[in-house]
């Protein structure tokens, strides 16, 4: 049975908490995301993968496949 990857993830800022849905790329991680609202660059904490994992609401897809991602 395969898995569903769910590819919207809403990243909230931990600047301003604005919160955006963005469509997650499948074939690379991204590493930095700008907010539309306050133009902070958010990068991943540490230990993660990507700004998904680490300010959206649904883990990057190689995440949800329980694959290694792009680190």
């Amino acid at each position: 049975m395969e898995k569903t990857i769910i590819l919207q993830s809403v990243i909230t800022c931990p600047i301003c908490g604005h919160r955006q849905e963005e469509t997650m790329p499948t074939d690379a991680c991204q590493y930095f995301y700008e907010c539309s609202s306050c133009k902070t660059r958010l990068k991943p904490k540490e230990g993660d993968c990507c700004v998904y994992c680490s300010y959206g609401t649904v883990k990057c897809p190689p995440m949800q496949l329980g694959t290694s991602c792009c680190s």
